[in-house]
């Protein structure tokens, strides 16, 4: 069962948000901070009195201290609860991505909307428990990847991403229909894509293990085909490439690159 914290300056819009997470059976405990300052006051107090916090569904504009920077300030604790953004205004996906947002929400609020949010924040919560403590392993959910192009913001799905490039402070992200640049150092990247079955082959570049075809040796020099694409391996991250495709090969299951394969 879940515990949250609401923030939203306008109270209405608190008070209907609160009310919609208390009707969600996985919840067993939703509050309502009316600003980021109070929700800071409340966390803490959680924490002295050694609660669980596992989520924060948070407005974006508010007065003060904004949604953005209440988020920046929670990756400073040890074990920070996940960020539900739910805002009016849809020109802050990629920052609130880059922020590791686990969802971001536009209002008016549909319940079944927040409801996706809220199997979202269970299924992050599962994936972080101990295995004594979680149920049958689960595979990764999907993860929405919102991308600008063209003066708009567009959601990219994970699953169609095939392997990714760091290009300086961002990663450009190649799908079989293009590729996106996202303002992200691959090494973030590559953390929170690990438990998907994303890889890294080389220092620039991370692939997702599904889209592995072959792995070719020639002259002592390692690639991957991955779709038309012939990426290469460097000779530190070679081992590893090579003993996943050999254990992808004896189980014969594509689950073994990863839960989100």
């Amino acid at each position: 069962m879940l515990r949250v914290l609401a923030v939203d300056d306008e109270l209405p819009a608190l008070e209907e948000l609160v009310y919609l997470l208390r009707e969600d059976l996985r919840i067993e405990q939703a509050t309502g901070a009316s600003d980021a300052a109070a929700a800071l006051r409340d966390l803490s107090r959680m924490l002295v009195a050694g609660e669980r916090l596992d989520a924060v569904f948070l407005d974006i504009r508010m007065p003060g201290l904004d949604g953005l920077d209440f988020s920046r300030l929670l990756t400073g604790f040890a074990a920070p609860p996940e960020v539900v953004f739910v805002t009016a205004h849809d020109d802050c996906a990629v920052a609130a991505y880059e922020l590791g947002a686990l969802d971001y929400l536009l209002k008016p609020v549909r319940p079944e909307r927040l409801a996706e949010a809220v199997r979202r924040v269970d299924e992050a919560v599962h994936r972080a428990l101990p295995p004594e403590d979680a149920d049958a392993e689960r595979p990764a959910e999907d993860e929405m990847v919102p991308v600008e192009l063209g003066g708009r913001t567009r959601l990219v799905s994970r699953r169609a991403v095939t392997h990714v490039e760091a290009q300086g402070d961002y990663v450009r992200l190649h799908t079989g229909d293009g590729s996106y640049l996202v303002r992200m150092p691959l090494a973030a990247l590559a953390r929170r894509w690990e438990a998907a079955g994303f890889i890294r082959i080389h220092r620039s570049t991370l692939v997702a293990s599904a889209h592995i075809r072959e792995l070719r040796f020639d002259g002592g020099r390692a690639a991957v085909q991955v779709g038309d694409e012939l990426l290469p391996v460097s000779r530190r991250h070679t081992r590893e490439v090579r003993d996943l495709l050999v254990r992808r090969f004896r189980t014969g299951d594509p689950r073994e690159d990863g839960p989100g394969a």
